[in-house]
């Protein structure tokens, strides 16, 4: 999202689409939650459309004739994100040649999107804590206390409370961010929906211009089997492709990407059964649960030299949790799930094995 993005005030609002009981259940909560005040967090995969909820918020409130600003937390370099939030007066910083306003300024007593807001660096999310308590704000560099009162809606595709516990975002801040909380489905969990939001974007492409494409013999049946890790915009860029490719044809099934080829519906994770709680010697921690996960062609036969067991069990445990990690698209609750453990046990063997950037990189 550019750093230049200019102020919009919607005409009319725009379409969350879906006849899906989670959808229909969002649109009376958006309903509900746009004729207050109150702060809201949203939350939802990357694709999820968490801006458009957040426009939907804006157009349904009082505020719909005020500007909607929005910015992207983490595509503004860390060392802008002050002067672009709050402004700054002319000489602040070097290159500050004139006065200018920020987002919150600009914003007035319109709505402040504040997307990707896990991005934001620890300095910046106590200035913005102390905003967000006392409703005021300074430009950098100056000394005048202007209102802040704008609306919050703050997104993000990251688990807050995963990274409040690994250190990465402050907890008073959370708190004063989930107000009101929202979490938009991931589109796998929407049903029948897909084929409607299908339709919908190629209604779109060729009222365009860019062409149109019928859907064959069992092309429905792939896209309501496939998971969907980008969601939505995965969706529509999809049927763009396929309007591009097969313009004035009929798409079928070898047409579709080789991966939702025959892709059926994955299962629920469920946590495996383990025995009694953690606890004890790290080294020692699990040890019969180890040995049974993990897979080998013979028993493990100790060397006539002897072994550095409590290394050969970390080992194994860094190896297991890496590859639960990686399995869950890095979400420690589903990783601690297939491993059996209490989320707070992973995330303090994640902190002993220096895994946190694994932990931390969340699948787009």
């Amino acid at each position: 999202m550019s750093t230049t993005l200019p102020l919009e005030t919607p005409v009319e609002a725009p379409q969350l689409l879906g006849n899906s009981e989670s959808m229909v259940a969002l649109r009376a909560l958006l309903r509900r939650v746009a004729a207050t005040d109150s702060t809201v967090l949203v939350q939802g995969e990357s694709g999820t459309g968490k801006e458009l909820v957040a426009r939907l918020l804006h157009a349904w409130s009082s505020r719909a004739a005020r500007p909607f600003v929005a910015v992207n937390c983490g595509a503004i370099p860390g060392e802008l994100m002050e002067s672009e939030l709050f402004g700054h007066e002319r000489g602040a910083f070097t290159g500050a040649q004139a006065a200018r306003k920020g987002r919150f300024e600009l914003a007035g007593r319109g709505t402040l999107f504040l997307d990707e807001v896990a991005e934001m660096s620890p300095p910046l999310q106590v200035k913005l804590l102390r905003v967000l308590q006392e409703r005021c704000f300074e430009r950098v560099g100056g000394s005048e206390t202007l209102p802040a009162a704008a609306r919050i809606v703050a997104a993000t595709h990251r688990d807050l409370e995963q990274l409040i516990d690994l250190g990465r975002f402050r907890e008073d801040l959370y708190y004063r961010l989930h107000v009101v909380p929202i979490r938009i489905p991931a589109l796998r969990e929407r049903g029948e929906d897909i084929l409607l939001l299908a339709e919908h974007a190629l209604r779109e492409l060729e009222a365009s211009g860019l062409g149109h494409v019928r859907l064959g013999d069992g092309v429905q049946q792939a896209l309501l089997a496939y998971h969907w890790p980008g969601n939505v915009r995965e969706l529509h860029n999809l049927m763009e492709r396929l309007v591009i490719l097969h313009g004035g044809g009929t798409v079928q099934l070898r047409d579709l990407p080789q991966k939702m080829q025959g892709a059926q519906a994955l299962p629920p994770v469920q946590p495996l059964e383990t025995g009694a709680e953690e606890g004890g010697d790290a080294a020692n921690d699990g040890l019969q649960d180890l040995m049974q996960l993990v897979s080998e062609p013979d028993e493990p036969v100790l060397p006539a030299q002897g072994i550095d067991l409590r290394a050969y069990l970390e080992r194994i445990e860094r190896s297991l949790i890496e590859q639960a990690l990686a399995a869950s698209h890095h979400v420690i609750a589903h990783a601690a799930a297939r491993l059996g453990l209490r989320r707070t046990t992973l995330v303090e063997k994640i902190r002993k094995y220096n895994l946190r950037e694994h932990a931390e990189a969340a699948g787009e």
